[in-house]
Order: structure tokens, then sequence, then C-alpha cells
């Protein structure tokens, strides 16, 4: 993996940090384990890349920002700190958008982080560096988080699983401010398997995260051979209010299909929900002001430009608009909770385009409707609002190779369903095998 790493990584720039002399000591700390025959965890020696985001004990943690680009964690987020005890060894730290902010993957220490699939797109982001690395084979398991649909959306660009569990599934803690609420963390692997073997280890309660949700009995890699037939399956191709490009809508709309050849009950629907677009964008600008604008004017030129918007956009925001923005949500999550009685899962799009130009802009038109800042990722933020888990599978690709990812959403807390019915999906439709031509 190193030597691969070290290969692909000056054209790809999936890594920010590449902790070789500290994956070599464990790789060795391994093997040393096995030939003893001691008593190894559930992921012993494999490699894994850790996002930036995610505090990293003895190594640099920077969140993509030049603010901390010192900064020496002296504990592991919790979830780090499980997959070392698992056996996990880490690779390094993979690139990310400033603090996550947006759904790309640049900031001005690293810069961009390039597609496997096509150099000149984006990866999507903001664990866009930690899909990039697992699909271009630098390691099995990227662990990324998802505030708006940041292990989700590139997932779904670099023909990935990504999966966001349930919100209060894997503790938070510790780690850096503005996600409040809606954060989530999870990996991104090739198979539907592996990220419920690496949810196997991280998921379970901390008290240093009070909204994180005790340890299920069993296993979810026990799930993911579960029959899902006769589940009642809704299929939204734009939940009623989106623009989703037209390959986008046939890819997703053949892979929502396969589930009748499941044994599943599909139903075409729309929800009849309005976008939470502005109470999301509301909450979330609201707390990265709380979290950033002391630093601000001073340190300014060192943050991304978006960022320092994002954070004044924040800065105008009232208290009664930020909980306001709140009350929405709840109201939100009443519309899907009521929707959701009928249906065991709800497909969607992943995204509403394909992989697009790696050049910070994203698209304001789709299928000839002018779209909002957030128009092109309409599906995945809604259920940062909700908690509700959700997983991104490979749909299908283009005819110019890119590929596109279907949403498979669960209801409260069945993240047992979602593995299950993406691993049946998997096995119908597989994937492992198709990879980037590097």
């Amino acid at each position: 993996m190193l030597a691969r790493i070290e290969a692909l990584n000056p054209r790809l720039n999936a890594f920010c940090l590449v902790s070789a002399g500290v994956a070599r000591a464990a790789a060795r700390e391994a093997e040393i384990a096995v030939m003893k025959r001691e008593p190894i965890g559930p992921l012993h020696g494999v490699p894994v890349s850790i996002k930036d985001a995610l505090y990293t004990r003895g190594l640099t943690t920077t969140g993509g920002s030049r603010l901390f680009a010192e900064l020496l964690p002296e504990e592991d987020n919790v979830a780090v700190a499980r997959l070392r005890v698992a056996g996990a060894v880490i690779l390094g730290k993979t690139n990310l958008s400033e603090f996550g902010h947006k759904a790309l993957t640049d900031n001005p220490m690293f810069g961009a982080t390039r597609n496997p699939w096509n150099l000149e797109r984006t990866p999507g982001g903001s664990s866009g560096g930690a899909a990039a690395a697992v699909a271009a084979g630098l390691g099995p398991i990227g662990l990324g988080t998802d505030g708006g649909g940041s292990v989700r959306i590139p997932a779904a660009f670099c023909g990935l699983v990504g999966l966001k569990p349930s919100y209060g599934r894997v503790p938070q803690a510790p780690g850096f401010p503005g996600w409040e609420h809606v954060s989530h963390t999870g990996p991104l692997t090739r198979t539907v398997r592996d990220a419920a073997a690496v949810l196997d280890v991280i998921a379970g309660a901390d008290d240093r995260d009070r909204a994180s949700l005790p340890r299920e009995t069993g296993t979810y890699l026990e799930a993911c051979e579960r029959d899902i037939k006769g589940l009642h399956v809704a299929w939204t191709p734009d939940l009623g209010y989106a623009a989703v490009d037209e390959r986008v809508l046939e890819i997703c709309g053949n892979a929502a299909a396969e589930f009748e050849n499941l044994g599943c009950h599909v139903e075409v629907v729309n929800p009849g929900w309005e976008s939470p677009e502005t109470a999301f964008a509301t909450i979330v600008a609201a707390q990265f002001y709380a979290a950033w604008a002391d630093e601000l004017p001073a340190r300014e030129a060192d943050l991304d430009p978006t960022l320092v918007r994002f954070i004044r956009r924040g800065g105008a925001v009232t208290a009664r608009e930020y909980l306001t923005a709140h009350a929405r949500a709840t109201a939100y999550w009443q519309e899907v909770h009521a929707f959701l009685a009928r249906f065991d899962l709800l497909l969607t799009p992943t995204t509403a385009v394909p992989p697009f130009a790696l050049d910070g802009r994203v698209p304001r038109e789709i299928a000839g409707q002018e779209v909002s800042v957030l128009g092109w990722m309409p599906f995945t933020y809604p259920f940062n609002l909700t908690g509700q888990p959700a997983v991104s599978v490979p749909a299908g690709w283009t005819e110019d190779g890119l590929p596109v990812g279907l949403q498979i959403v669960g209801r409260r807390h069945a993240d047992r369903t979602v593995l299950a019915a993406a691993a049946a999906y998997e096995a119908a439709c597989p994937w492992r095998d198709r990879r980037p031509a590097l």
C-alpha cells in the first residue's frame, strides 16, 4: 500500500499525510501477534486511512486548515481509537475541504484532490481524499465524516460504498466544532460487507458524546445476510422538488427497478416534502460562525474564501432564525417519519449529477433548470437533519465512465435493514472488480 501511495498519490492528492513509519511499526506488531498466536482483532493488520477532520493521536490533524497546521492531538477520536484496538494499521490522513465546510475536496493548505476515474473531475467531498484513496487502491478502508453528504457524495462520485450510520451510532468526540446535531462518522469501502465490518468496530456508546447510542446485539456483518424479500421500498427520482441530470435518472431508475427482482415491493413516489435546504444551511452556518468567527479578520487570509463567506453568512443568523430552523428540521422529521410508516426503505439518487469539473465551482444549472448552491446534492443533507441511516452504493457508470450512486435510506435506527438491502443489491449487481485505469 505504501508503495502504491508513493506512486499514485502525487497525481491524486488523496493523502495529505502519509504515516509510513507508524504504519510499518504497526504492521510489524501485527505480524508478531499472528506468529505468537496472540488474540487478534477483527481488522488485524488491515490498512486504513483517516480523514484529516478526525483527531488522531500522534499524527498531525489539521481539519484542512492553516489554523491547525501543527495540531498534534493527545487523544484519538473514539472511532479512530476503536480501529486501533481492532488491529487496523493507519496509513495516514486524507484530504478534505477546510473543516468540511463544502462538499468538494480542496483547501488552501493541501490543494485539490482528483477523482481516480477522471483526473479532471472532482471526487466530491468533503471526504474526497478518503474516497479517492479507496477507489485508487491505496487501502481498502477510508474513515470519513458526513455532515451533509460528505461520505455518501464522494462514494457516489468514486464508485464506492459510503455509509452514514444512524445519528449517534458512532460517537463524534473529540473533534473540530461546527457540525453539531448533523455529523456522522462512517466508512468508505469497496464492498458493503467491508463497511459493515467497520461499523461493527466503531459503533457503540461513549460518554464523551452524550448523543451516542448503546451497542446493539449481534453484528452488522450478519445483517448483510438477511433476506430482503417482501420489503416495501419507495423510489423517488427527485424527492418532488429536485432537478436531476438525465443520465443519473436513467442509471438510478434501473438500479431501483432491480429491487423488484430481489423480491421487494417497489413503488414510485413523490413524498410531497418541501426542500429543507434553508433550515440546513441556517443551522450549519450559524454553528460555523460560533466556532470560527473569532479567527476573523486576523487570520482571514489563511482561510478558504468560501469558508470566510460561510462564516459571515452565519453571523447574520439571529437566535430566532437559528431556533426556527431547528423547529423546521423537527417538523421535517415528522413528515419523513409518517412517510416511512408505509415503507421500509427509500431509494433516491445520491447526487443529482455525475462528477463534475475540478475547478471549485458547483453546477448551478441541471436539466435546463437553475438550481441553488446545494441543488446538485439535494438528496443527502435532508437525512443529516433527520439522523436516519443511509448508504450510497454504485448504481452504474455513464457512457464516459463516470460513477453514479444510488442512495438507500432506512427508518430511524434501521442500520441493519439498510445494510441488508445494500448487500442484496451488491450481490445482484456486483461492482467490486470495476476499477479506474490508473
